[in-house]
């Protein structure tokens, strides 16, 4: 079953990919690695998830803006890609949560992602991960991903 196939029938669809919102690419390529600028819970444009965890935003609530960043994610390599299946391994996620000082579970909230990652692509979806606390984001979003995902190098020579 095909990547795109296997999040259908999981009840997932890719958001409209966004463009980035200030001087960098969505994805940068080295070898057979994509390193992937970091991904925020944006549904569109204009509606996304926002605010400080345990503040503003509820512990599942900053779960569900996880697992929007690791669609967001996914939109970004089937642009760069063309084919989600060329993807060979997730490598690694690094999480930035919008919290309080107090706050302390970052690594719960990142599960969203990763919890998502692994439904999708099983054992090739696991990855190590580092997932920190921060006082502030872009737009005040409730969460932020970037990832490091091996390809399949011979995947992108039918690019069109």
């Amino acid at each position: 079953m095909s990547i795109e196939a296997k999040l259908l029938e999981l009840g997932y669809s890719l958001p409209s990919n966004s463009t980035p919102k200030a001087m960098y690419v969505p994805v940068k390529q080295v070898g057979n690695l994509l390193f992937v600028s970091g991904q925020g819970p944006f549904l569109s444009e204009n509606d996304f998830y926002s605010g400080k965890v345990e503040i503003d935003k509820s512990l599942e609530e900053a779960q569900k803006a996880a697992e929007i960043c690791a669609l967001n994610i996914l939109a970004v390599l089937k642009e760069f890609t063309g084919n989600l299946d060329a993807i060979t391994n997730f490598i690694k996620l690094t999480s930035f949560v919008n919290c309080s000082e107090n706050f302390d579970k970052h690594h719960i909230v990142t599960n969203g992602a990763s919890n998502l990652l692994y439904n999708v692509f099983g054992d090739l979806g696991r990855h190590a991960r580092t997932a920190v606390g921060v006082s502030q984001l872009p737009f005040n979003i409730t969460v932020e991903i970037e990832a490091i995902v091996e390809i399949d190098p011979a995947s992108l020579a039918n690019r069109e």
